[in-house]
């Protein structure tokens, strides 16, 4: 079974209907027939409510958060197994605290990056947003 970390962008990809959306639909119909698992950051749902708060009011925020937790994802605290991993990616480098997050995340499900060689996890960035 193939496992995927979604960031923000690829929820936001999602709820905007934003282009790469099929990508994202496919990818939670699996989960949903359970091909496979998607996991998301808690960190990833701070950075969905405060861009949709900022963007489009509490409202809309409160909306969308419960919108993803109808989605078949799995969200994942910041336990403390994984926090000296996101430290020291903060540490050394150029991400901002919530990719670091994510990316600490996607380590500690044994994601090793796009040429993972068992091909049993991938960090979806969908798109690259500027918030």
């Amino acid at each position: 079974m193939k496992k995927y970390v979604f960031d923000t962008s690829a929820l936001l990809t999602y709820i905007e209907n934003e282009e790469g959306i099929e990508t994202v639909e496919s990818l939670l119909m699996k989960a949903l027939n359970e091909e496979n698992k998607i996991f998301i950051s808690t960190v990833t749902m701070i950075e969905v409510f405060y861009i949709s708060m900022q963007e489009q009011g509490r409202t809309i925020a409160e909306e969308r958060l419960s919108l993803i937790e109808t989605l078949p994802l799995i969200q994942e605290s910041l336990m403390p197994n994984i926090t000296k991993t996101i430290g020291e990616m903060k540490a050394v480098k150029s991400m901002s605290f919530a990719d670091c997050c994510i990316a600490g995340l996607s380590k500690s499900k044994k994601y090793s990056g796009p040429q993972n060689p068992d091909n049993s996890i991938r960090w979806l960035p969908v798109t690259e947003r500027s918030r």
